[in-house]
């Protein structure tokens, strides 16, 4: 399928087989300004199916799992016809802790099986890491879990699977935009069939460099569906967050344009590495 072709239905397929909507939902909400989690989740959510995105992304850090779980009973939508992923972050790592954590989110949730389980980040260190990933794969096996993926790894984190000799993960869930591109790990994941997600993929609402707003301009479109037909275009799969309606069904308006190659080229230019980037990007730790 070429990039011009893609529409909000459009999916990836995993190296699980499981397909995977180009277009995520986030609701990592209140690490970039005070919300009450619960409170928002539910009607962003709602107002996200309404929009047409199918793929919602939440973890068991971001307190909403519940609330996402009553979204998707209260869309009137097939359960099988959207696809959720959550997280088991750092502080829940050890194989019987993600063991009771993988049911403490499909009783969060209120589902039978969750599409995506991603560990979260890499800062438990490698014995506790490797013990969850394990975890995780055996819950897949018994039906909990149908892919299993990462968040926040760097490439040395991603060989430490490999060199274990386990499955490879579905997916790498990184923050990544023009500013932070992360390119080395983009690298490695593509190498290896590992789908590339993109959290923070509107720079938490920092777009006023002037490539981005002359990009803008030229397209009619705004700074924030310039940034998302970006990463489309580079076949990652970008979570834009909101809890404004409005805004929910723009970011998901990004389908009827396509950026030339010379304007993802002005967009590729601005890279900063790690100083661009805007959360925490744990990318790094041992």
């Amino acid at each position: 399928m070429s990039r011009a072709a893609l529409q909000i239905t459009s999916t990836v397929r995993l190296n699980t087989g499981y397909h995977m909507p180009i277009l995520g939902f986030g609701v990592a909400y209140g690490f970039d300004k005070p919300v009450d989690t619960r409170v928002v989740t539910k009607p962003s959510v709602l107002e996200a199916f309404k929009a047409g995105y199918r793929h919602i992304d939440t973890a068991r850090f971001y307190d909403n799992e519940a609330q996402v779980g009553e979204a998707v009973r209260e869309s009137g939508l097939k359960r099988e016809d959207m696809f959720v992923t959550t997280k088991i972050h750092s502080g829940l790592h050890g194989y019987k802790r993600a063991q009771a954590t993988v049911q403490d989110s499909l009783t969060a949730l209120g589902f039978d099986y969750i599409d995506l389980y991603l560990i979260h980040d890499a800062n438990s260190g490698q014995k506790l890491r490797l013990e969850t990933y394990k975890a995780l794969l055996e819950a897949k096996t018994q039906g909990y879990i149908r892919s299993v993926g990462v968040s926040n790894y760097g490439v040395k984190h991603l060989e430490e699977i490999e060199n274990a000799g386990y499955e490879r993960p579905a997916v790498n869930q990184i923050e990544l935009h023009p500013l932070c591109q992360q390119r080395p790990i983009v690298k490695y994941c593509k190498e290896k069939g590992i789908i590339v997600q993109a959290y923070c993929p509107i720079i938490r609402g920092r777009m006023d460099h002037p490539v981005i707003i002359e990009l803008s301009q030229k397209y009619n479109k705004d700074p924030a569906q310039i940034l998302l037909r970006w990463s489309l275009q580079h076949g990652f799969v970008p979570l834009p967050k909101s809890s404004q309606p409005a805004r929910i069904h723009s970011n998901a308006q990004v389908f009827d344009f396509e950026l030339t190659e010379a304007d993802v080229g002005l967009l590729d230019s601005l890279d900063k590495g790690k100083a661009g980037a805007i959360s925490w990007n744990p990318v790094d730790v041992a």
